[in-house]
């Protein structure tokens, strides 16, 4: 094999943290090019830098269509997401053209559920707040009802989407003092017994749940999930957590219902589109509280995503096994 034959060209998205571009780097047949930046490559510069490429590592902010396929051309062997959730991707024309899929599941299971019990526990006691009365002077005497939020101990919770990252948000949930633990989804999982989950219609759910934690993927199915029908038929003292994907909520009737108290509290990992802008009307309401997609941020977590997405990557290349392949 000549030389120059040998050598795979890999465009790279994104700056990512260093455990994967060292192993990309270490790879002999690899020539990587980088959109050296911490913030997201431009269309135009994604189409230029995916010409010619064998092998593509993205994140969730790069939009992987057609037009994308198209100029990279027929080189293109394999596309490594940085991420679990790949809806971002044209999964039918990826198909079509027999390129193969790396995502990353799994390694973010564990740091998205503890910030979703951290958004939970952060809206449902209106920590947000509470820090806000301290800053401002608005923190006088000791008052019976100032600052009042909701418990778990005693609460029934509703998981919608009892998936790998679902189940280890009950997990961690129970030992709170939950005492029904309800979930919904296309089939009922095996695995719920161990948190004494019970599989009910999301009717179900949505009316007898104190708190709904969203975490189910983006497909037809789910977006825009939850809408006005949806909030009408919560409880008025009940609080609303999403950190799935923004799209499976509908914002305007969201806002709707904590504007009109319909519902008690909501808190949001994840909105549509992201960033959201600053002027937002959710960011003015007090019982909404909304993090930037921080569900996977931690620095052994993101390491460990790099390193999986740069092996997928290198798996796809060579034709041989990826750690995390996309099975269509």
């Amino acid at each position: 094999m000549q030389t120059a034959a040998k050598l795979m060209k890999v465009f790279v998205t994104r700056r990512i943290p260093q455990e994967g571009m060292k192993i990309l780097s270490a790879a002999a047949e690899c020539e990587v090019s980088l959109w050296d930046s911490d913030e997201p490559v431009s269309r135009a510069e994604l189409l230029k830098g995916v010409q010619g490429a064998h092998g593509l590592l993205c994140l969730l902010s790069d939009k992987i269509d057609a037009e994308v396929l198209d100029a990279a051309g027929p080189n293109l062997k394999v596309i490594s997401t940085l991420s679990v959730g790949f809806d971002h991707m044209a999964i039918d024309e990826i198909k079509k053209r027999g390129i193969r899929v790396g995502y990353t599941p799994d390694v973010l299971t564990d740091a998205t559920a503890e910030l979703t019990v951290a958004l939970l526990l952060a809206t449902a006691r209106r920590l947000p707040e509470g820090v806000e009365e301290v800053k401002n002077g608005g923190w006088s005497s000791w008052k019976p009802l100032w600052l009042c939020g909701y418990g778990l101990s005693g609460s029934t919770v509703g998981i919608i989407g009892l998936g790998r990252i679902g189940m280890a948000i009950a997990q961690r949930l129970m030992p709170f003092g939950v005492k029904r633990l309800l979930y919904s989804g296309r089939t009922a999982k095996a695995h719920a017994a161990e948190v004494n989950g019970e599989f009910v219609p999301l009717d179900t759910l949505v009316s007898e749940s104190d708190f709904i934690v969203v975490s189910c993927s983006l497909t037809p199915e789910t977006q825009g999930l939850c809408d006005k029908a949806f909030f009408s038929k919560m409880k008025n003292t009940a609080v609303f957590i999403n950190s799935s994907r923004g799209a499976v909520v509908n914002q305007e009737d969201l806002y709707e219902a904590l504007s009109g108290g319909q519902i008690a509290a909501a808190g949001l990992d994840v909105t549509t589109p992201e960033p959201l802008p600053t002027n937002h009307p959710l960011l003015k309401l007090k019982n909404c509280v909304v993090l930037p997609h921080i569900g996977s941020a931690t620095y052994s977590t993101r390491g460990v995503m790099s390193a999986l997405a740069a092996r997928n990557l290198l798996g796809g290349l060579r034709g041989t096994e990826m750690p995390s392949e996309l099975n269509f």
